[in-house]
Formats: C-alpha cells, structure tokens, sequence
C-alpha cells in the first residue's frame, strides 16, 4: 500500500509538472497558430510545412476543417499525405504534439498507407504518439485503423516498445489489448520488448508483460542475454524479483561468453543487485564463465573490495580455488536449464525456418501466377494472329475469282466464285480454314469475357485454350498444306508431298514433345501428392524439411499445361 501510495504521489507531481509545462507552451502555441494563420498558402516555411501541417501543429481543428473544406474533395487524400522536409504527414505533427481532435479530423481523409506513412527519423504517427504518451491519439488511430500496431521502424521496434521504453503503462496496456503477440516481436538486435522495459527500470511494463506472456523471460538476444541480464545492469532489484517469479531457472541462463546475470551485474559494480541475486533460492555462486572466471574473480579484477566481501561471505571464490567437484544437484539443476535453453532456442530456430519457408512458397506462388498471365495474354495474341490469316486467306485464293461471266469456263459458275472452287483440295482447305478461324475466334472470346481469379480455376482454363489453339495450328497448317496442292500443278505434286511431310514431322514432333512434358509434370505432382499426405502424420521437423523438398521441387523454371 505505502508503494502504491507513493506511486501515485509521484505521478501526481509529474502530471502537475506537465500541466505547468502545457502552460508555459501554450503562449508560444498560440503566437506560432497566429503567425501560420498570416503565411500564404503557398510559403511552406523553413520546414517544408504546408498551412494544413501549421494548423495540425497549432492544434486548430477549425483551421483544419476550413482547410480540407476548401480543397478539391478528389486531392484531400493527396493533401493529408503531404509530408514536409522532415518527412512529417500532417497527421504526425498532430499526434505528436496530442492533439486529438485534429488527429480526429485528419483521420476521416486518410487511408492505411498515408497513415502509416514514416518521417526520416522512421517513426509514424502511431510511433510518435506512443513515444510522447498520447493515449486518446492512439485510441483514435487503433479505431481508425488497427493495422497500424503492428508497424516498426528502422530498427524492427514496434509502437509497443516505443511505449515501454518510455515507460507509458498505460499505452502498454492499451496495445497489449489490442494484441498480445506484439510482445515477441524483436528488433533487429534480438531484444524484445521486455529487454526494453527491464533495461530502464520500469516495473509496472515488466509486470504488464509477463502476466500476458509468463515464458517471454527466456527469450534472448544475438547476445544471448535475456531481460535478467538487463535488468542487472540498472539499479532497480524490484525488476529482478518480478522477472524471477515465474521460473527461478531464469537465473542460470547464460549469453554467448557464458555470463549469467551474477556476472553482468557484479562487472557493472551494482552492489544492490548483487545482494538481491545472491538471495534467490538455488542460485549458483561460483558459476564460470568461457573467460574461466566466476563472479567473485571479476569483483577481485576490477578491485571492488565491497562486492568481493560480499561474495567471500556466500562462499564466492575464484575457478581455480573450486578443487571439490559441484554438488550434484546443482549440476543436475544447471543441466536441466541447459537443455530448457537448448529447447527454446530450436523451437525459435524452427519457427524462423518455417517463416522463411512461407515467404519463400509465396514467391513462387506470384512466380506461377506470372507465368499463367504470360501464357494467357500470349494465347489471345496467337488466336487473333491465327483467325486474321485464316480470314485473309480466303481472298488470297491462288486463280482469282470469276469477274465476268463471258471467261467462265462452267456455265454453271457465279460471279465471285473462285476459279478452283471444284478442285479437291480446295475443299479441304476451306474446312481446316474455317476451322481455325472459328476456334481461334471461340478462343479470343473466352479469354476476352472471363476473368479468373482462382489459381486452380486459371490453369484449368489455360490447359483448355492451349489445346484449342494446337487444334488451331493443326488446321491452320492442314489447310496450307492442302493449298499447295492448287499452287505447285499437276506436274510438280512432288513439291506439294514434300510440303506435307515437312509440316507433319515438325508439328508432330512439336506436340509429341508437349505432350510428354504435360505427362510428366502431372506425374511429378501425383508424387509431390502423396508426400505432402505422408509428411502429414510425422513430426514437425520432419514437415519442415519434407515442405523443403516440395519446395525445391515446385520451384521449376519451365513446365507444360
């Protein structure tokens, strides 16, 4: 109750020492709306800033409205995007100067992306409000648009352990809400939003933290260190008791030089935090670091006659004094730590293999879907060109046509007829002829008034026009070859034969070969089938390095529908 009481005593004060601080900043608010309210509109100012970031600024929801109000309602989204030299949308400045209603205002002309838009110091409006500890701003970007929560910086940090480094509990209880999981998002050093809280001592964000996620205190950084390690580099042994509540083995987590917090707080000379290590129940004392150095040797090093007592007093004493071998206990307790540790960390190896693997799978899925694309718009291009020439081949008959009745040679015969109309060939060129046309045409149609949307659903599409248009080809040369006939006469048949068997051995071979790439990618899928299915009943990393396979496997450069 008394650390409550004082608590509250203190962050009474402090909101009393920000009341006097807006106070003393309200004049100079006030003096820099009047003196943007003067500028032309079309003077952006020293710092790029536009009238709409000035009024943001000053904190004028009227200013703002007048101003979205006079713009083109097609060019407001454009407007609120804006950003000044600084990189700052109009909806940063405002929320991080806290101003509601604006960020309010602002808001009904933004969508996601100019919301989440960052300035060069890689904060967005989110970021900067959960920094400066604008806790209505925040509600009113999470309702707008809850996105946003999950955005980080230049470092990988999110909103959430902006908050927490600052030590805004209520924003970090805010997010935690909204969602939990922003709690085991690490930056780009490893350290976690409990890393964060730990290192600056603020004990209520450590508590937030660990009652939603009692198990993130054993998560590491590329160091190796967890929060324990942190927090026994500060000052605060309040911290070091709550990270220990849900599981003492914490203690004996070591980072990449073997140091356990003993070490790391003995090094940093915090007497206090020493004290209240050596207090927890099973700690080991003597614990040796890769230096080969126990936490009494590093005090006996730096030349801390306090810290050494202190750890001569629990029985401290350096690696080459410990001539008896460890107690079997401990060793058992130090092992079972070990492997707890060993078990994390290949469950967090795993994780980021299978998340790898997944952008990896959707890569290749975009990849497929190209590729369907491509064929589909080379297939329109085709059928068109095949229905254009099976078209003008009809008036380009070799002969002519009849244009005057007197040089008929059959009475029977019309004007417009064509001259080889009875010819044999002719009459086979016609019907393979037609026979391109229409089916190129059937194919433009379909492929012209459908839109597919489902990966599946398109390739069945695409198998079908494919085989549409090697019926189109085939007819298309049918009917050349049958031409021929007409054009090279009676007398040399042999060239019109030779024709023939030219066509035929290269489309044959053509489609043979197609149809043995179809055959054999439709077997290499019933086989990628059947191990997907089997996979299904093993172990987790069992899938994961049969999904690789698959994977290796779908990712082709080339197949056929």
């Amino acid at each position: 109750m008394e650390r409550q009481s004082s608590t509250r005593g203190a962050l009474e004060k402090l909101k009393s020492f920000r009341g006097i601080e807006k106070q003393r900043s309200f004049k100079f608010l006030s003096m820099e709306k009047q003196m943007s309210f003067k500028r032309n509109k079309d003077s952006p100012g020293k710092r790029g800033d536009t009238e709409l970031h000035l009024a943001a600024r000053a904190g004028s929801v009227l200013h703002v409205q007048k101003i979205f109000a006079a713009s083109d309602p097609e060019l407001v989204g454009e407007l609120a995007a804006r950003q000044n030299l600084d990189g700052e949308t109009a909806l940063y400045v405002s929320a991080e100067k806290g101003h509601t209603e604006v960020v309010s205002e602002i808001l009904k002309f933004c969508d996601l992306q100019s919301a989440g838009l960052k300035a060069t110091n890689s904060f967005d409006a989110f970021h900067i409000a959960a920094k400066q500890g604008h806790l209505d701003v925040l509600k009113e970007l999470l309702q707008a648009f809850p996105a946003l929560a999950m955005t980080t910086n230049s470092t990988n940090a999110t909103a959430l352990d902006t908050a927490a480094t600052q030590g805004h509990i209520d924003i970090v209880n805010l997010l935690l809400e909204t969602d939990a999981s922003l709690a085991r998002i690490a930056r780009n050093n490893g350290k976690t939003v409990l890393h964060s809280a730990a290192r600056m001592g603020h004990v209520e964000v450590v508590i937030a933290l660990l009652n939603k996620d009692p198990g993130i205190g054993f998560r590491t950084d590329k160091k190796g260190q967890t929060a324990l390690h942190m927090a026994s580099k500060g000052q605060n042994a309040e911290i070091l008791l709550e990270l220990l509540k849900p599981d003492l083995s914490v203690i004996h987590v070591e980072d990449n030089k073997g140091n356990r917090a003993l070490h790391v707080a003995t090094r940093k000379g915090n007497t206090i935090i020493v004290q209240t290590l050596i207090s927890v129940e099973g700690i080991v004392i003597n614990a040796v670091n890769k230096a080969g150095e126990t936490a009494f040797a590093i005090a006996e090093k730096l030349g801390n006659e306090e810290l050494s007592n202190i750890l001569r007093e629990v029985g401290g004493e350096t690696a080459k004094e410990q001539v008896n071998p460890p107690n079997s206990a401990k060793q058992l307790k130090k092992t079972v730590s070990d492997i707890r540790h060993d078990v994390q960390s290949g469950i967090k190896q795993t994780r980021q293999t299978k998340m790898q693997f997944q952008k990896i799978k959707k890569r290749i899925q975009k990849l497929h879907i190209g590729g369907l694309n491509n064929a589909i718009n080379s297939n329109t291009v085709v059928a068109v060109l095949i229905a254009t020439v099976a078209f003008a081949a009809i008036f380009t008959i070799p002969g002519n046509f009849l244009e005057n009745l007197k040089d008929a040679p059959d009475p029977d015969m019309t004007l417009g007829q064509a001259l080889v109309a009875s010819n044999p060939a002719f009459i086979i060129f016609l019907v393979f002829d037609a026979l391109a046309l229409f089916i190129s045409l059937a194919v433009v149609v379909v492929q012209t008034s459908l839109i597919v949307v489902e990966q599946k659903a398109k390739k069945k599409m695409v198998f079908v026009m494919n085989k549409l248009m090697w019926m189109a080809c085939l007819c298309i040369s049918a009917a050349f070859i049958a031409l021929t006939y007409v054009v090279v006469g009676r007398d040399d048949r042999w060239l019109a034969w030779c024709t023939m068997a030219i066509g035929t051995a290269i489309m044959l071979a053509t489609l043979g070969s197609m149809c043995y790439c179809i055959i054999a990618h439709r077997m290499e899928e019933k086989n990628m089938k059947k191990i997907r299915r089997s996979s299904t009943s093993q172990s987790w990393s069992i899938s994961v390095d049969s999904d690789t396979e698959l994977l290796n496997n779908e990712y082709k450069r080339i197949y056929a529908l």
